[in-house]
């Protein structure tokens, strides 16, 4: 069975390499775009450069096969990334660069990150990202991971957690639910906010 255990700054090209390989509805993003790493600068590595103390690895026999980051406080993590995270990105890809149109979105996205209204970070929040290798599904592992969370946000007080999920993911949202997770909002590219409350 895959044990979890708390990640370090030294699983940065464990993360980056596990969000690659599931980011295309949790199918390989590889071939999809030029430069994949832009999905783990979103949605994996800042979780793990700015709160390591909420990111969990799965390893089996074989290595690492999932992970699970997080972090507390939506609004001070967005703040935290504008004045951290994003500058030196921002100078490594260029917006006039020219780049394949799904590269260009995330590309934009870095340059214009999105912020987390507060009709979700008021009641939810923390926010986490979850993905799990085809060989590590079906084993318990998500819940397992998102138990661990939810442990962990309540110890420090948190009121609730979100996810950004696709809406053209349904096994995705079907397990969300299972777990507990019901529908926020949904966004104008089709995304579905799911939240969690803790108290």
């Amino acid at each position: 069975m895959p044990l979890l255990r708390a990640a370090t700054t030294d699983d940065l090209a464990t993360l980056e390499s596990i969000c690659v390989l599931t980011g295309d509805d949790g199918a390989d993003a590889s071939g999809t775009y030029d430069q994949p790493e832009l999905l783990a600068h979103h949605w994996a590595s800042p979780h793990l450069a700015a709160d390591p103390s909420l990111c969990t690895i799965v390893v089996d026999d074989d290595g690492p096969v999932g992970y699970l980051v997080a972090t507390a406080d939506t609004v001070a993590f967005e703040a935290w990334c504008e004045r951290m995270w994003w500058p030196p990105l921002r100078d490594r890809y260029p917006l006039q660069a020219p780049r394949r149109d799904r590269d260009q979105q995330l590309v934009d996205l870095m340059h214009a990150p999105d912020r987390t209204p507060a009709s979700v970070t008021d009641a939810y929040p923390a926010h986490l990202h979850i993905n799990l290798l085809p060989r590590a599904q079906g084993l318990g592992l998500g819940r397992a991971l998102i138990e661990r969370l939810v442990d962990q946000l309540r110890d420090r007080g948190v009121a609730g957690v979100h996810l950004g999920v696709s809406g053209t993911n349904p096994r995705a949202i079907a397990f969300y639910e299972h777990v507990g997770f019901v529908r926020v909002t949904t966004e104008d590219d089709g995304g579905i906010v799911m939240g969690m409350r803790l108290r």
